[in-house]
């Protein structure tokens, strides 16, 4: 549960954190300025982390990751975020590494009355997870893609994610309550035309972000809409044979970022790459070299603007 902070804890909380951080006051120190143990000027400085009074940032003296960002700036025109992680590190840990990074940033990017578009998935429910609570005025999360399959509705894992990042920025959340993917065309024309519908479209339209990562069907963190019950064998089988490299939002793409020709694409329910690519700031998430494929496609397809990625990933998509 979110800690509450009443206004003498985040006084003190903040003076602590000043005389801490700012002019490099001791614990000890701190402790007798403010009168009390240095247990407590430890659980203030804790608090001021936790709900970001305090947020610190590490500059490597090392060049690596530095020259990565550089050569992924030039490269493909974006503002990248490289996470040093171990090579040995596992999936799951190195998942939980960029997805904290990213948690961070999108700290600084969600400011007042901002529209923010949510991709559901493995990744951007791992950053969820890690958002430090931020209150900001007027912001609005909306989900970029229907959820549903005929195994499940898929409302609980979407609004979770969703419902997450509103309550760390007390924001509001809508929901996108319709399949991933309709069955038949028709169906989805349809149904774009109702009111209910055309609501949750207007509100994609005027998004001032939008987050999401890249699905790869070999990716070994199984990206949900692969490993989530979306996708029969037929259908795989038709974007393998159609070229596909991974999906945004269930929209699927090639290499060169191309979606043309892709049958799926024409029953999905996420937003089409004109939209997205209308949208100011887009943050794409991505931890694991089997997604690089996936991913140049994304970057081939001109769908982000910031890219939050794993030092190997970033060295591969160099290469």
């Amino acid at each position: 549960m979110e800690e509450t902070l009443d206004p003498d804890d985040i006084r003190r909380a903040l003076t602590a954190a000043h005389l801490y951080y700012v002019q490099d006051r001791t614990m000890e120190a701190i402790a007798r300025e403010l009168g009390t143990s240095r247990s407590t000027v430890s659980r203030l400085l804790s608090r001021a982390r936790a709900t970001g009074i305090v947020d610190i940032r590490i500059r490597s003296p090392f060049a690596a990751p530095q020259l990565l960002e550089q050569n992924l700036a030039d490269r493909y025109g974006i503002t990248a975020h490289v996470v040093p992680v171990p090579d040995d590190a596992s999936d799951v840990e190195r998942l939980e590494r960029v997805a904290t990074a990213a948690a961070h940033l999108l700290g600084d990017l969600i400011v007042a009355d901002t529209t923010v578009g949510i991709a559901w998935g493995s990744t951007t429910a791992a950053v969820s997870r890690r958002l430090v609570p931020k209150s900001v005025h007027g912001t609005t999360f909306v989900q970029l893609n229907g959820s549903g399959n005929t195994r499940t509705t898929g409302l609980l894992y979407a609004s979770d994610i969703l419902s997450r990042f509103a309550e760390a920025y007390g924001g509001n959340a809508q929901q996108f309550p319709v399949p991933a993917f309709f069955d038949d065309p028709r169906t989805k024309h349809a149904m774009w035309r109702e009111r209910s519908t055309t609501r949750i479209l207007a509100i994609q339209a005027a998004m001032d972000l939008v987050v999401f990562s890249v699905g790869a069907a070999d990716s070994r963190v199984p990206s949900h809409v692969y490993s989530g019950g979306y996708l029969e064998p037929e259908e795989l089988a038709a974007l393998d044979g159609e070229g596909v490299v991974g999906d945004v939002a269930t929209v699927f793409y090639r290499l060169d970022g191309s979606t043309r020709g892709i049958e799926l694409n024409d029953r999905a329910t996420g937003p089409r790459f004109d939209v997205l690519r209308r949208v100011p700031s887009r943050v794409c998430i991505v931890s694991g070299v089997d997604k690089r494929d996936s991913l140049r496609g994304a970057l081939a397809a001109r769908l982000v603007t910031e890219l939050v990625v794993d030092e190997a990933t970033a060295r591969a998509l160099t290469e």
